[in-house]
């Protein structure tokens, strides 16, 4: 086999490879050798086909197996002997003059091909410990602790049906139709069929439940009410709605206490014990926030602290996925990227600079994990895979099966443990100090990373 290098530029390579006829005839001989002892052909025994015979029937289908593999074996040889690790799957190229391929085929001609592909790039890691991460910790009160309780309550008791004629008071249950609208307009997700709200829970936009006190089942009328100006729909913050609403039933809460009684429906042996389960439940919740922002700040510095080439392949790739679910997202909910504010070609932009950091953090996060030999365990592969199908209650067979017959997507569910557990790594290693903040901050932050 003969390799020419024709292309090194930057992390591009392309090599011209020329196999020699000798070796795929030798190698179709042995292919047809084999076939010998097996041939069951009309007119001759076992094992007595004539080798000419048998060239003539399958020589040119056993010689394009023998290219292919031939093409295969050579791809991978020559980049085991160049010491270098291909970013994407390499492109082969062959002559299209069909007089040259049939040459090949019928064993006159040598096989010559061009292989083009990327190398991954040389990245040499920063110091791990000049990353400055600021955990956030947020305090769980009393107040905390008594307002979850609260809310438990609420939901637990007992509701009746209040008398024809009864009007809405805090704290009953109410089931109501609505219709939000912003100048005249009806809104996606602003409106319910038989929604339901305990009033008072502060479950929907500040002053929507408070407006619903002294009307009567079956009265219509209107609610009106400005969003928060930090909503978490941008195209709805700071504006003013009217909801148009019907209310359809009433309920009364029924007279109980909150007390030892009502912690024992949750397993627990009294309010003290329900008490405790709530706090380490918030600090639980705190917890996982909180780790979803350090994650991101260490991912943050990383892509920060490395620059080298992208395999513009890699970044391609990444690029077309992205882009793929973005274009199906606005066809599936009827919008342009002028509805968004923006145009196709600054969306293009921002998706491309998108698709080149994932890249980079990938090829970063995998130089770390192999440097120091960060591994999945297969335990930790199986509680993935579990995990992963408690997502579909109801189906988790189907979806089992599903990752069962599809060793792809079962190796898939490696990739999130492997990043975290090279985030936990890189964490131990970086400066950490504590940050107190509130919840809502911590959700703000949080937020923040979605909207990347």
């Amino acid at each position: 086999m003969q390799v020419t290098e024709s292309l090194n530029e930057g992390l591009k390579r392309k090599l011209g490879v020329t196999i020699p006829v000798t070796d795929l005839k030798s190698r179709q001989e042995k292919r047809l050798n084999d076939l010998k002892a097996k041939a069951n052909i009309k007119g001759f025994r076992p094992g007595k086909v004539p080798m000419s015979h048998l060239k003539k029937i399958y020589g040119q289908s056993i010689m394009s197996e023998v290219m292919q593999e031939a093409i295969n074996a050579a791809v991978q040889e020559t980049l085991e002997e160049r010491s270098e690790k291909a970013a994407a799957q390499p492109k082969v190229d062959m002559s299209e003059d069909q007089s040259e391929i049939n040459k090949v085929f019928s064993g006159e001609a040598d096989l010559s091909f061009d292989i083009s592909y990327e190398v991954l790039p040389a990245i040499e890691l920063m110091d791990f410990t000049a990353i400055k991460i600021e955990k956030p910790v947020v305090p769980v009160g009393d107040e905390d602790i008594d307002k979850e309780v609260n809310r438990l309550f609420v939901e637990r008791r007992e509701y009746e049906a209040k008398k024809d004629g009864a009007k809405v008071a805090d704290g009953d249950k109410v089931g109501l139709n609505f219709v939000g609208k912003i100048d005249g307009e009806a809104f996606e997700g602003g409106s319910s069929d038989h929604a339901h709200l305990v009033v008072g829970a502060g479950q929907y936009i500040p002053g929507f439940e408070e407006q619903l006190v002294g009307m009567k089942k079956g009265e219509k009328g209107e609610v009106k009410v400005t969003f928060p100006k930090d909503y978490n729909s941008p195209e709805l913050a700071g504006k003013e709605a009217v909801f148009e609403v019907e209310i359809l039933h009433i309920d009364a809460p029924v007279d109980a206490e909150l007390d030892d009684d009502f912690a024992k429906t949750f397993g627990v042996d009294n309010v003290s014990a329900l008490r405790d389960a709530v706090r380490d439940q918030i600090n639980s919740s705190h917890e996982s926030m909180a780790r979803q922002r350090v994650k991101r700040l260490v991912l943050d510095a990383l892509d920060e602290g490395h620059s080298f080439d992208l395999p513009e392949q890699l970044v391609e790739n990444e690029f077309e996925g992205i882009w793929q679910r973005v274009m199906h997202e606005l066809e599936q909910e009827g919008k342009t990227f002028e509805d968004e504010g923006t145009t196709e070609e600054k969306a293009r932009e921002q998706y491309r600079t998108i698709a080149e950091r994932r890249v980079r953090l990938g090829l970063v996060v995998a130089e770390v994990g192999n440097l120091n030999k960060i591994e999945i365990s297969d335990e930790e592969h199986q509680q993935a895979l579990i995990a992963e199908v408690r997502r579909f209650p109801g189906k988790e067979q189907e979806v089992y099966d599903y990752y069962r017959k599809n060793p792809q997507a079962l190796a898939g569910l490696r990739a999130p443990i492997f990043e975290n557990k090279v985030v936990d790594f890189v964490t131990e290693l970086a400066e950490t100090t504590e940050k107190e903040m509130s919840r809502d901050e911590l959700a703000k932050l949080i937020e923040l990373i979605d909207e990347d």
